[in-house]
């Protein structure tokens, strides 16, 4: 993703013009978007993977169950 892509308002994607594009090319862009999703959703887990990890390790011993 570039920063063109981006409103520059609230710096969220731009909503991209779906008038223009055929019935092949709006499915292949939503295949597109679901393969982005999957990714996204993959950073997420692993994300929260590591906070979980490193909170696990600062917590106090009393804490721990």
């Amino acid at each position: 993703m570039f920063d063109d892509d981006l409103d520059p308002k609230t710096q969220r994607l731009k909503p991209r013009n779906l008038d223009t594009l055929s019935i092949d090319d709006l499915k292949s862009y939503i295949d597109d978007l679901k393969a982005e999703i999957l990714r996204v959703e993959k950073n997420i887990a692993q994300k929260e993977t590591h906070k979980n990890t490193i909170s696990n390790l600062f917590k106090k011993k009393d804490e721990k169950s």
